[in-house]
């Protein structure tokens, strides 16, 4: 007798037998209830888990909204329960973390020595004058060692700000500036496609301009030489041999509501906001949905194949899966140097269990063809993870079919730098359909409203609200509370604005179209320029695309299309009319593009995600705006 399943509309893919055998979550209904009727007793049990100096009063004070407070006066600090509490038990000895540099050079860090340098470096930073509260800046290539600062800096109560290792003079210099930082951690240079990517030159012609900056400690990468200012400057590797460098350090006992880092994001416009997270409701946050999520199991090795300048660098490349007692792999390089198949070469050859990377990256590989990670053996992926932008499904089905041979889960997961954790996501265990993340996650409720703030019906686009709180999310921008209020908190009072444009099946999943706004609105119709893109991308000779919308004197707004080639198609006239008449045809009349431009690159922020306002600002000849976070 075959087995009776759910009935869902669309394409939809079921997780195998073995899957739902070996998962943690398997009744994901009974969950979701539970966490719905108790949010605060869902949410204490899984802060229960791990360690606090000082238990709570309370799981959620909400006296004070928007700026809720989780786990007051409880007292833990978030490196306790990623180090400090693995000593005691049989995880000392297991590896924390496998890096494996751009050239082939690999490191090793067990639980006990990723502590032990931890503890070193927190060290060597209090002799630097770092206390409590102060902030850290760190500018790093995607090293060992930009983990062991996020977490010594943490380890001693200090707040760090990770500015991303490709940003430019002037973003540094503003994150910089608006944290007031007395000592930036950098490093001479990082390799990225076999070229050293100058980063102490920058870090130079920033402090330049900034007062408050009395020390930088420099990581020796590259080896190439590097200017080194006397008084000022400090090789890492030496501060390491000094006396001071114990490798016991006590760990800062912190209010679960104290600042444990603040991260810049430049959205859309003006200028970058200081987004900050707490320890305690952080850590519960990011520990609850890695380990759910991603079914994290002890064997495990996983991979986010983001950067930890990123939030999901923070989140779930540095301080969930280390609260998760998981072991964390992380890659210097670039995925297609100096071939198409490094990636694969990674996975088989460190037994690679889990991947999580962004749509952009696995539209990139898909240019090269099925060949390259046909050659390798994938077969102890168990999961494959999807974050940064929608996907499209015509990447989700490669992403599938391809890396996971049709075995593996997609966890397809929605959330922001604000929320710090994943907000809408599926489990291993639940029906999945492509370019759909599913449903929110245990105690979250999400809704799409129109702009009187009334629920639309299913399969109607409006904007996405999320109607309870969550542990993980930002308590405050950093110096300007009110602006916190005002954009996340105002449009819909007592809701939270994501800012995204999305819809909702008759299935309850649902689907993120991309901001608002990335909205195009031709004679009336609202477009979300993410199915466009995707409609774009599942032509054979599309790769990648970008849409804008551009003034009409007829429709309001017309679409124009940025599309780049895959290898073996060529632009042409032809090529043009054929790809305008595939988007009718998939869309409707309607949407039929205007214009397609064939291109070589598309502007993009290094976390892979397309900025359209600068392809609509250079359309138009308009000024770019904050271009901070653009790749070139």
């Amino acid at each position: 007798m075959s087995e009776q399943r759910p009935t869902f509309e669309g394409e939809v893919f079921y997780p195998s037998a073995e899957v739902v055998a070996g998962a943690r979550v398997k009744d994901w209904e009974a969950l979701a209830r539970r966490a719905a009727n108790d949010l605060t007793g869902f949410w204490g049990a899984e802060a229960e888990e791990l360690e606090w100096t000082r238990k709570w009063d309370k799981v959620l004070d909400d006296s004070d909204k928007p700026f809720f407070k989780w786990f007051a006066g409880g007292q833990t600090n978030i490196v306790q329960n990623c180090l400090d509490r693995h000593q005691r038990t049989w995880r000392k000895n297991k590896l924390s973390l496998v890096w494996v540099g751009e050239k082939g050079d690999v490191r090793t860090y067990s639980y006990f020595a990723l502590n032990r340098d931890v503890s070193k470096f927190a060290n060597v930073l209090k002799a630097m004058g770092v206390r409590r509260g102060d902030r850290v800046t760190i500018y790093m290539p995607r090293v060992p060692e930009i983990v062991i600062a996020m977490l010594a800096s943490a380890k001693i109560g200090a707040v760090h700000s990770v500015v991303y290792g490709g940003f430019s003079v002037d973003a540094l210099q503003g994150r910089i500036e608006d944290s007031e930082s007395r000592v930036v951690i950098t490093a001479d240079g990082g390799f990225m496609n076999g070229k050293v990517v100058e980063l102490k030159r920058t870090v130079d012609d920033a402090v330049r301009r900034c007062p408050t900056v009395e020390t930088v400690i420099v990581v020796q990468r590259t080896g190439h030489e590097v200017k080194m200012e006397a008084g000022r400057d400090y090789w890492y590797h030496d501060l390491m041999k000094l006396p001071l460098a114990s490798g016991h350090c006590p760990t800062e006992v912190m209010e679960s509501t104290d600042p444990l880092y603040v991260l810049y994001t430049s959205g859309t416009t003006g200028k970058p906001k200081g987004i900050v997270h707490a320890h305690g409701g952080y850590m519960v946050g990011i520990y609850a949905t890695l380990k759910y999520v991603f079914d994290v199991k002890d064997e495990d090795r996983y991979w986010c194949a983001a950067d930890p300048g990123w939030v999901t660098g923070h989140s779930y490349i540095v301080y969930g899966p280390l609260l998760c007692g998981a072991t964390t792999f992380m890659y210097e390089g670039a995925p297609t140097y100096p071939y198409p198949n490094r990636w694969w070469h990674l996975v088989e050859k460190y037994g690679l269990t889990i991947l999580y990377t962004a749509p952009t990256a696995i539209r990139g590989l898909m240019r090269f063809g099925e060949s390259w990670p046909n050659r390798h053996d994938l077969s102890t992926l168990r999961l494959l993870g999807s974050v940064g932008e929608p996907i499209n499904p015509e990447a989700w089905k490669w992403y599938h079919r391809v890396i996971g041979k049709g075995r593996c889960p997609i966890m397809d997961t929605w959330w922001q730098t604000e929320t710090g954790m994943f907000m809408i996501t599926p489990v291993p265990t639940m029906p999945l359909k492509p370019g759909s993340a599913t449903r929110p996650f245990f105690g979250q409720e999400a809704e799409i409203l129109d702009d009187a703030g009334k629920p639309v019906p299913d399969g109607e686009e409006g904007y996405l609200v999320l109607k309870r709180p969550w542990p993980a999310m930002m308590s405050t921008i950093y110096k300007d509370p009110e602006r916190m209020a005002k954009q996340y908190w105002s449009k819909y009072p007592g809701k939270y604005t994501a800012g995204d444009a999305a819809k909702r099946d008759k299935d309850g999943y649902f689907w993120v179209i991309g901001r608002t706004d990335d909205v195009i609105k031709v004679s009336g119709y609202r477009l979300g320029t993410a199915e466009i893109e995707s409609a774009l991308v599942s032509h054979p000779a599309v790769a990648e695309a970008a849409v804008i919308g551009l003034p009409h004197e007829v429709k309001g707004q017309a679409i124009h299309c940025y599309c780049l080639l895959r290898q073996g198609f060529k632009p042409s006239p032809e090529l043009e009319d054929e790809v305008k008449q595939h988007v009718a045809t998939h869309l409707g009349p309607i949407v039929r593009p205007e214009k397609v431009t064939f291109v070589d690159a598309l502007p993009k922020t290094r976390s892979g995600k397309i900025m359209r306002r600068v392809l609509k600002a250079r359309a138009q000849g308009l000024p770019e705006g904050d271009v901070s976070t653009l790749e070139e």
